[in-house]
């Protein structure tokens, strides 16, 4: 992107653990304690793994109606109070915006699991006459979406992406995209997931999820040499993005250039080995942003404490940057991963450019051989213009992005 055409991140809706909206939000993230929690919504004693980054405190009905509530599932829910508050953020209502040029981009991992699980079940109990058609409706990805098209009248293109951990950024890029063509003048954007028994389940079945073993908690530890896991998050966050023109006031953020890349090594379920296109997609958002390596003021990795995932991030951020590596941001062994995750790292990236501060990896500790980088330990003040992105998602999915502050557009 020419410095012209960078879009706008003019609002910021958070439902995240430990954090309900962008001031709480941010009192947690420099805090820089994990989020994680013993679950209890349900048994996990023949598991290996007990803790999630869960929900707590998030109650839906101080941003929707009773009578639209009703018609929601939680993940719909979750979407909805975020975007709302990031609209307020925005100042977006009653802006003059014309509803057909407002469009909404949504990235989940999984979408609405539980409601597919309790349709079903309602369907094969009391059969298709008299299994209820709103949780049918509610079973299919692109419900939250839909719902906060509905709910603010947006009349724009409406598309949810499931592109793994990779799924909001992904997300991100196409509602730049087709502001940079003229589509929409404005576009809420962000990603949303939900925890359950099922997802949980599986996943610690096939060993993805963070445990204790060798008289180690159980903990998110992104690129920690103890790594042995991802911690698994929920929530939702949204950004509402802008074309630079008549704002209201200061952005949070621009963002000013993506890249992609395909990872043909990799399998279906996890990391490959090629570093080299990690590296491609960076330096293709580095070109689309104007800027070079040494520009970059921080990295906001997508690093979870997978052991193959780390490595791959790890090794390719070396072969870019060298010994001159820029501070390194983990945010997943706070937040925890997937589609949440991923709209919740754009939004701690947008929040540090405002603040200059860069928050702590919480879970890191100590590097693995051969794998050192500048991971940050604390929450520190730092001058910072560019920030990069990465969302490297198994599978081989990879999504590089800068965030610029706003000044600089």
């Amino acid at each position: 992107m020419t410095t012209s055409s960078r879009i706008a991140v003019t609002g910021i809706g958070v439902v995240a653990p430990g954090a309900i909206g962008v001031d709480a939000f941010r009192a947690t993230l420099y805090a820089g304690v994990s989020c994680a929690v013993e679950i209890d919504r349900f048994d996990t004693s023949a598991m290996r793994s007990h803790r999630a980054a869960l929900l707590r405190d998030f109650k839906a009905k101080d941003f929707i109606p009773m009578m639209k509530l009703r018609r929601m599932n939680n993940l719909s829910r979750m979407g909805l109070a975020a975007a709302t508050m990031a609209i307020a953020d925005a100042r977006l209502e009653g802006a003059g915006f014309a509803r057909p040029e407002v469009g909404v981009a949504i990235g989940t991992a999984f979408g609405p699991v539980q409601t597919s699980i309790e349709y079903l079940r309602e369907y094969m109990e009391k059969g298709a006459a008299l299994a209820p058609p709103q949780l049918f409706a509610e079973s299919v990805a692109n419900a939250p979406g839909s719902h906060v098209a509905i709910e603010h009248g947006f009349e724009g293109f409406n598309v949810t992406f499931t592109q793994r951990e990779s799924s909001a950024m992904t997300a991100l890029m196409f509602a730049c995209g087709q502001m940079l063509k003229g589509t929409a003048s404005a576009a809420i954007c962000g990603g949303i997931d939900e925890m359950n028994e099922l997802l949980y389940s599986v996943l610690d079945r096939i060993g993805a999820l963070a445990h204790a073993r060798n008289g180690e908690d159980e903990v998110g530890r992104p690129f920690d040499a103890r790594r042995n896991g991802t911690l698994v998050g929920e929530g939702s966050a949204a950004l509402v993005l802008e074309r630079p023109g008549a704002l209201r006031g200061d952005p949070w953020a621009l963002v000013s250039g993506f890249g992609i890349a395909k990872d043909a090594t990799a399998t279906i379920s996890d990391w490959g080995t090629d570093s080299g296109a990690v590296v491609r997609a960076v330096r293709a958002s580095l070109d689309d942003a104007g800027i070079a390596p040494d520009d970059v003021d921080a990295v906001w990795a997508s690093a979870n404490g997978s052991v193959n995932g780390d490595r791959l991030e790890a090794r390719a951020l070396r072969e870019l940057f060298g010994d001159n590596c820029p501070p390194v941001v983990a945010t997943k062994g706070m937040f925890g991963e997937y589609a949440a995750g991923g709209g919740i790292q754009l939004a701690s990236a947008a929040v540090a450019l405002r603040d200059q501060r860069l928050p702590a990896s919480v879970g890191f500790e100590r590097a693995e051989e051969g794998a050192v980088l500048p991971v940050t330990r604390a929450s520190t003040p730092a001058g910072v213009k560019h920030i990069l992105v990465n969302s490297i998602s198994a599978g081989g999915g990879i999504v590089s992005a800068v965030l610029s502050r706003s000044d600089l557009g």
